[in-house]
């Protein structure tokens, strides 16, 4: 896993690219990256796979904040990240979600 920051020097904003190691999804499974900044809505953000069997997208995020999120593997698999910056516990189950501070 791999997280990778490019802040813009123009504005307030952080390209964010998000990257999934191939072993880490079933062979076709879709893959979305599922956080505070797209209202932890399942279908917004899906994730590309690349040639090499990774999975990556790219997200712009407003500087100077938290943000929450975990991967959504197929339908009902949920994922961390381990590159997190931190981890914050969820309100929904015993697990915690994964941060990135931008």
């Amino acid at each position: 896993m791999a997280i990778t920051k490019k802040f813009l020097k123009t504005k307030p904003v952080c390209k964010v690219k998000f990257e999934l190691p191939k072993d880490e999804v079933e062979n076709g499974e879709s893959v979305f990256l599922v956080g505070d900044f797209n209202n932890w809505d399942t279908s917004t953000t899906p994730m590309k796979k690349l040639k090499s069997g990774k999975y990556t997208v790219t997200v712009d995020l407003a500087t100077n904040q938290d943000y929450q999120f975990r991967y959504l593997v197929g339908h009902e698999n949920w994922l961390n990240d381990t590159d997190a910056d931190s981890y914050e516990p969820s309100p929904y189950a015993d697990t915690d979600n994964s941060v990135v501070s931008v």
